[in-house]
C-alpha cells in the first residue's frame, strides 16, 4: 500500500480513534494484517490467540485465550470490555478430511458460539464475523458442505444471524474469498508454490481446473476493517472478493513465468477436493452495500508476493512468520 493509500484508509477509518477492538486469531495470517491496520487507525487493539506471546507489534495487549472454552471466553470478554470484535481464530485446513470434523468443529463453531453468547451479555457496538467463500450458497433445498470447514464455517455464519435476529447482538459477517499476500502459511496453495519454485522445485498441485476467487490481503483487510462502520447494517452478509474467478491452473502458470519459467509444474499430483464449487464473489453488491472493491490486480498482487518471499525465504517458517 503506498504512502497516499494509507493516508486515505486511515481518514476512512476515523470513527476507530480510541476503539477497544478485540481481535482473534491476531497470530495468523489475516490477524497480523489487520491488527497493523486497526492500530494505524487509532484503534486500541487487544489480540487474542491461542498461544501466548511476550509481544505483539500491532497490538496494544495480547491475551492467550481458549475461545472454545466457554469460561475463557466469558472472562476475556469481561475483562477487556470491547467496544467492537473481529472473529478471526480458526482452524483453516479446508480439507475433506475426517480428522478435521472435530477440530473444526470447536475451532470455528465453539469459539463462534462462546464468544456470542459473551458478547451478548456484555453489550459490544459491533461484531464481525470472517466467514467463507467456501460455505454452501445458493437455493438449494439441502445445501452440503464440501469440508468441515465449510460446514463449521456455515453453521457459525447461522449462529451469528440468529443471535443478530434474536438478541438483537450486532453481528456482520464478512464472507472472504481466496486471500492471499506476503506472511501466509506455507500450506497454502499460494506460498506453497511460490516456495516450491524459489526451491527449485515443481510445484505439485491438484488439476488446477477449478476457479477460485482470489484476493489480495491488503484489499480484504480494507474490507474488514470497513464491516466495524456503524453504517454497515447488523444482520449484513458481505462478501469479499474480486467478483472473478481464476482457475488454479493459471495462477501456478503466473507464478512460474514470474519466478522460473524453467520449471514445469505437475498438475494432478494432489488429488481434487471432492463436489467443491468454485465462484466469485457478488462483488456489485458488496460495492453497492461496503462502498468497497478490490483494486489489486492478481498479477500485480502476485508479484507483490513473490518479492515478500524472496526476501524472507531464509527466515521464514512454515506458519508463516518471519523470523
Amino acid at each position: 500500500m503506498s504512502v497516499l493509500q494509507a493516508s486515505e484508509a486511515a481518514a476512512g477509518m476515523l470513527g476507530m480513534r480510541g476503539e477497544r477492538v478485540l481481535v482473534t486469531g491476531a497470530g495468523g495470517f489475516l490477524g497480523r494484517h489487520l491488527c497493523r491496520r486497526l492500530c494505524a487507525a487509532g484503534a486500541e487493539v487487544h489480540a487474542v490467540s491461542r498461544r501466548a506471546a511476550s509481544a505483539h507489534p500491532d497490538a496494544h495487549r495480547w491475551w492467550a485465550a481458549a475461545l472454545a472454552n466457554d469460561a475463557e471466553s466469558r472472562t476475556l470478554v469481561r475483562t477487556v470490555k470491547p467496544h467492537s470484535v473481529v472473529h478471526l481464530g480458526a482452524l483453516t485446513h479446508a480439507a475433506p478430511d475426517v480428522a478435521l470434523v472435530p477440530q473444526t468443529f470447536h475451532s470455528i463453531l465453539s469459539s463462534t458460539v462462546n464468544l456470542l453468547t459473551a458478547l451478548t451479555e456484555q453489550g459490544c457496538r459491533r461484531v464481525v464475523l470472517a466467514g467463507s467463500i467456501e460455505e454452501p450458497y445458493g437455493n438449494k433445498v439441502s445445501p452440503t458442505p464440501a469440508s468441515p470447514y465449510a460446514a463449521a464455517k456455515w453453521a457459525a455464519g447461522a449462529y451469528g444471524r440468529m443471535f443478530q435476529a434474536l438478541y438483537g447482538t450486532p453481528v456482520v459477517i464478512g464472507r472472504l474469498a481466496l486471500v492471499y499476500g506476503p506472511g501466509q502459511a506455507e500450506r497454502k496453495v499460494i506460498p506453497s508454490a511460490i516456495l516450491s519454485l524459489l526451491r527449485g522445485q515443481p510445484v505439485r498441485v491438484s488439476t488446477g481446473t477449478r476457479r477460485w476467487d482470489f484476493v489480495f490481503v491488503d484489499d480484504a483487510i480494507e474490507a474488514l476493517s470497513r464491516l466495524l462502520d456503524d453504517g454497515v447494517a447488523a444482520g449484513s452478509t458481505i462478501e469479499i472478493g474480486t467478483g472473478r474467478a481464476e482457475p488454479l491452473r493459471a495462477v501456478v502458470e503466473q507464478l512460474v513465468q514470474i519466478i522460473d519459467p524453467g520449471v514445469v509444474p505437475v498438475f494432478g499430483a494432489v488429488a481434487d477436493r471432492p463436489f467443491t464449487e468454485g465462484r466469485a464473489a457478488d462483488a456489485m453488491a458488496t460495492a453497492a452495500s461496503l462502498g468497497w472493491q478490490a483494486t489489486t490486480t492478481l498479477e500485480r498482487g502476485l508479484e507483490r508476493t513473490v518479492d515478500w518471499y524472496r526476501t524472507h525465504a531464509d527466515s521464514y517458517n512454515t506458519q508463516g512468520m518471519a523470523a
